[in-house]
Order: structure tokens, then sequence, then C-alpha cells
């Protein structure tokens, strides 16, 4: 059995796309184990940018199968529209599939979404495209799945008693018009007879094709600090994007993971509220933004910017057992007399080495740094990991010291082909 996992060591927009996409084409399934379409992965080939949300990053140039997996919660105009996409610039879809137990997003689950966010004193910066409230749904036993679309009857009962509930909520609690029952059951009849084809038990197919030793690739779509459990709470996602959540978002066994692989921005970033211990509100970081463009996939927000911060590439390197990691985007920091790396918080002249569960004392916290001589060279053309110069790769060294993990892939550009490949990832 070979079961690779690929997460973000950050908050996201890492470079995940890239690396699955690159990754794919030795797999025989590439499988997305949680999140929503609140997430983007940019995959680009020959110069041309595939935005992908909710379809798989193996998508673009892997050649097995495709699976959106129990953890997913799909909204189903938005993947009908990926597909579409994908299908008019001549790229082939039939293997792609669903597994019958991911959830449904439903238009109330978007509304209500959009009505919290806007009531609500605390914004945490979701992106109102339903997911919170799916998942909310699915834990409160209300959810509507896949499976539920193989029979109409079956999914019209559950919509009635779920939209009944919401559009009093609707009403009573927000003063919003209600939605209309018969609108949604005739618009995802449709939706349903499109996609019934392609939801299968995946849980039975993949651990069959893992114990058969086929290589399967699973790819969460957001990042260690936006987990539920174990990111900066409440300005984080409603899943786990972490390693576990493959255990229970894929329907496969702690035992069946062979190798687990961080994706770790050279530089770190953020979109939306919460602490950023090392944000950059400076010329740097808007160098920094501006030079990586850095703006969401998915919202077209600007990413909030900073330095380097090793405490969470530690922290989530622990958590997730990281037996690998690719580093993106260091040819971004090319220029810069110096960078640095943060290493430690100061929060009231306590020095914290891990992070905190209190999200509210980050706010508070001043980021210690080591500061390293930079490089001025451009090294988006360089192909092996001896041609870096110097001082490139005494940061990286650093890196690999610190977090105590080897960094076997070494990404120089946004192409697929710039990559210094340190060390094979498959085994």
């Amino acid at each position: 059995m070979a079961g690779y996992v690929v997460v973000g060591t950050q908050w996201g927009d890492e470079g995940k796309g890239k690396i699955i996409d690159v990754l794919a084409s030795k797999a025989d399934y590439v499988v997305r184990y949680q999140g929503g379409n609140n997430a983007g992965h940019t995959v680009v080939v020959n110069g041309e940018k595939f935005a992908l949300h909710l379809l798989p990053s193996g998508m673009v140039l892997g050649k097995g199968k495709c699976i959106i997996g129990p953890g997913v919660v799909i909204d189903p105009k938005v993947l009908l529209e990926e597909i579409d996409r994908l299908e008019k610039k001549g790229m082939k879809t039939d293997n792609l599939f669903i597994s019958d137990r991911a959830q449904i997003i439903m238009p109330y689950h978007i509304k209500m979404d959009e009505l919290r966010e806007e009531y609500s004193e605390g914004r945490i910066g979701t992106t109102k495209r339903g997911i919170g409230p799916c998942y909310a749904d699915k834990i409160t036993r209300i959810g509507i799945r896949a499976v539920d679309f193989l029979d109409m009857n079956i999914f019209a009962k559950k919509l009635k008693i779920a939209l009944d509930e919401k559009n009093a909520i609707f009403t009573k609690i927000y003063n919003s018009e209600p939605l209309s029952y018969e609108k949604i059951l005739e618009e995802y009849t449709l939706y349903a007879n499109i996609l019934k084809d392609r939801i299968i038990d995946s849980v039975i197919e993949l651990n069959e094709a893992m114990d058969q030793g086929k290589v399967v690739l699973f790819e969460g779509a957001q990042a260690m600090m936006l987990d539920i459990n174990y990111g900066t709470y409440p300005f984080v996602t409603s899943s786990s994007p972490t390693s576990g959540g493959v255990t229970t978002g894929a329907g496969i066994a702690p035992n069946k993971i062979t190798k687990c692989i961080g994706v770790m921005k050279a530089y770190t970033t953020r979109v939306g509220g919460g602490p950023f211990v090392t944000e950059l509100n400076d010329e740097v970081g808007e160098r920094l933004r501006t030079v990586g463009y850095e703006y969401g996939v998915t919202t077209g927000r600007a990413r909030r910017c900073g330095w380097l911060d090793l405490v969470v590439g530690k922290y989530a390197s622990v958590i997730n057992g990281l037996t690998d990691i690719v580093l993106t985007k260091i040819d971004i920091l090319s220029g810069f007399d110096t960078v640095k790396i943060c290493v430690g918080y100061d929060i009231g002249g306590k020095i914290y080495k891990s992070v905190p569960a209190s999200t509210d004392i980050l706010y508070d916290a001043k980021a210690v740094y080591e500061e390293l001589p930079g490089w001025k060279e451009d090294i988006s053309k360089i192909t092996k990991y001896e041609d870096l110069p110097e001082n490139c790769k005494k940061y990286i060294k650093r890196i690999e010291e610190y977090i105590n993990c080897p960094i076997s892939i070494i990404s120089v550009g946004p192409e697929r082909t710039q990559n210094i490949v340190v060390k094979e990832i498959y085994i």
C-alpha cells in the first residue's frame, strides 16, 4: 500500500496545487479529503493557469482517478462549472468521481453564511460559500449527502425538513425572505441527473486499491493553521486539513499513510481575520505581496504577508508527522539584503516556542527573529541544488534544522517544471 498525504503547513496558499499536480503524474488516485469551494488551488501548465476550487489538483495532468471524498462539502453548481471549464479547454473529466458520503451544499447554507457574517460582531472573514453551515448540518445530522441524489424521493423529504427549519430562522431571527422549496427541488434535481453516474462508494474502492499496492495521493483544501482543532480558532475552517483529517475524510486507516508531505512557503501569508505574528505592514510586506502576486484564487482578496514563521512550521511538523517538506516561492525572496525567520513569540516577556491555544494572546505577540544574509541572484531557472546561491542554501538549511524535517523539493517558480528535486518523495 502507498498513501501519500499533501498538507499545507501555514494558513493556506502555500502552493499545494502545483505540488499535487507534479506528484499526480505517478499516482493511481488523487483524493480530496476535506473542505469545499472556499479554497483555491492554482496549477500552471505552459503559462496557462487553471484555478481549481472543488476538483482535485490531479485533474489537470494526472492520469489516475480523481475522487472528491466523504469529508468534502460539495456545491454542485460550482462543481459543474469547473468541469465545464476544463472540458472547454479540451481536458478529460471522465476520471472524476464523488463519494456517496460527501455532503451537499444547499442554497440555504450559502444564505445562512451570508447572514451570519453580516450580523456578527466578531466577523471571521468567511468566504460566504456555505461551507460552515453545511458542516454544521452534517454534525447536527440533518445534512443532505451525495447518495441522496440517487433517490430523489429521499432527497425531497430531507430537503423539506431542512428548509422548513432554515426558513423559520431566516424569517423570525434575521427578518429575511424565505427560500422556495419548489425552486430548489427543481434546480437540484437537474444537478442530480447530471452527477449521479459519478457517485460511487469511494471508501471500498480506495481501500481495495491500496491493498493492491496502488499509489494514492491525498490532498486537503486548506492548511494546518486553519484546522478546526489546531488552528487560530475561531479564524479557522470547519474541518481538519491536517494529516489526521485523511482518515475520517477519506475513510482509510492511519497505518496506510506512507508519507506526509508538508508544503511550506518560504515566507508566510494569510487571508482574512485573525492574529498573524510575523505580518509586515510596511514596504517589505508590500514587496512580498506584489512580487509574489499574493491575491486569493477564490476571493481575489489581497493576502497579508510576513516573514517565515517557523514556530508555526514546527507546530505543523509535529501535528502532521511530516516526513518531507516542499519549500515553495523561495524565488520571491531574491533581492533582499537580509531575510528573517521567526523562531519564537514574545508575549508579555514570556517566550513561546509553540503556538498557544489562546488566539487572544497572539495579538500581543512579538516575533523573535533570526536574521540571515540574503541573496541577489535570480534562482527561477536553477534546476540543481548545488547551483543555488550559498546564502539561499543557508536559509534552506536553517529551516531543515529548526523543523527537523528534510526539504525534498524546492519550488523556484509557478510552472510545474520549476522545481529542484533534492530527494525523491515516492518510495
